[in-house]
């Protein structure tokens, strides 16, 4: 039998395939035909079992490290085995209520409750724990207040929907007085609350447009200060990394060059916030075995994730990195509770607000 694709793999040898995976994901120890025939349940002798794996391995499936008699599933087999061969098993009933304990609404803010997801997740898989930061201008806005400042300067002051304050300093063309840049703030605290940024911004312009000639000094002293409140900040995303040291026990992780450069990239986070940011703009679980990735210090990693978001608006992803030897069946019903209790809770704050 040769084994061209995947798909081409019968009952019997994905049984086996899916035993053997499981076994090394279990011990990290390669998998001999007698262990694998009698955790299969299957009655095949290990002669038959050893052509099988010998098709599995020309197929790309498995592999024989070193001298080993046992066999370890390649990159290719882990892939296959997550698609198509793995079984996932609900969330136990105490795990869940750990994460909807420790993952409230209400918390003060919205920094504190993606740090604690990120700090569950490592927790909870013994692995690094990451949840990317979106900017504050993803949020709607609750309440803007203007400031007069000496030359023309203005202290913009805004809360948005997750009770976060953020304080700017805007340099306008001429200077508006107390009454004036009270009047701004009531048009937009009136018109615009519940919008992003963005979105006030793009309203106040088009509003500056259609009146023409009839230029209201109301709209063009609000759109004014609204281009320069909510001009878009160069950086805001982050990614929060929790329990980066657990890698360190991983036998797969242990040597030295490769935790040095897993560990730049935690710490530089360029590399991981790209990854993540793919991850987010995706819906539902994404998972990056060794070299998917894309990114070098991530080679001999697997990373798990899950989008979250608010008022059906992607945000950003939680998830977790580990090495491919993880138990995936249960690694990712945690990260996908993590996900969905963090957008409740964010969902929940903003309907609160």
């Amino acid at each position: 039998m040769s084994l061209r694709h995947d798909h081409e793999l019968d009952a019997r040898t994905r049984r086996l395939l899916r035993s053997l995976i499981a076994q090394y994901l279990v011990d990290g120890e390669p998998v001999g035909s007698r262990t694998l025939s009698r955790s299969s349940g299957l009655d095949v002798s290990p002669a038959t079992i050893r052509n099988i794996m010998a098709d599995l391995e020309e197929a790309g499936l498995v592999a024989s490290p070193h001298t080993s008699a046992g066999r370890i599933p390649t990159p290719r087999g882990l892939r296959l085995f997550v698609d198509s061969l793995i079984e996932l098993q609900p969330l136990p009933h105490e795990e869940l209520a750990r994460l909807q304990r420790e993952l409230p609404p209400g918390q003060a803010s919205t920094r504190d409750l993606l740090g604690n997801a990120s700090t569950l997740l490592s927790a909870m898989t013994h692995f690094a724990g990451v949840v990317t930061v979106p900017r504050q201008a993803d949020f709607p806005l609750r309440h803007i207040d203007f400031v007069p400042l000496p030359n023309a300067q203005v202290l913009v002051i805004l809360v948005f929907s997750d009770n976060q304050v953020q304080n700017r300093v805007v340099q306008l063309a001429k200077p508006l007085d107390g009454r004036e840049l009270e009047q701004a703030a009531n048009y937009i605290n009136t018109h615009f609350v519940g919008l992003r940024v963005d979105d006030i911004r793009a309203h106040l312009l088009a509003e500056l447009r259609a009146a023409g000639s009839e230029l209201n000094r109301l709209v063009a002293s609000a759109t004014e200060l609204a281009t320069a409140s909510f001009a878009p900040q160069a950086g805001g995303e982050d990614v929060l990394v929790s329990g980066q040291t657990n890698l360190m026990g991983y036998a797969e992780l242990a040597d030295l060059q490769r935790l040095r450069e897993l560990f730049e990239a935690f710490q530089q986070k360029n590399e991981l916030l790209q990854l993540m940011e793919v991850c987010a703009r995706a819906p539902g679980v994404r998972l990056f075995i060794g070299e998917e990735s894309g990114f070098a210090a991530l080679d001999g990693c697997s990373v798990v994730t899950a989008s979250y978001g608010v008022q059906g608006r992607v945000l950003g992803a939680v998830g977790v990195i580990g090495p491919t030897r993880m138990a995936y069946e249960r690694v990712i019903p945690v990260v996908q509770a993590t996900a969905g209790l963090l957008s409740d809770a964010l969902n929940r704050a903003a309907t609160a607000s």
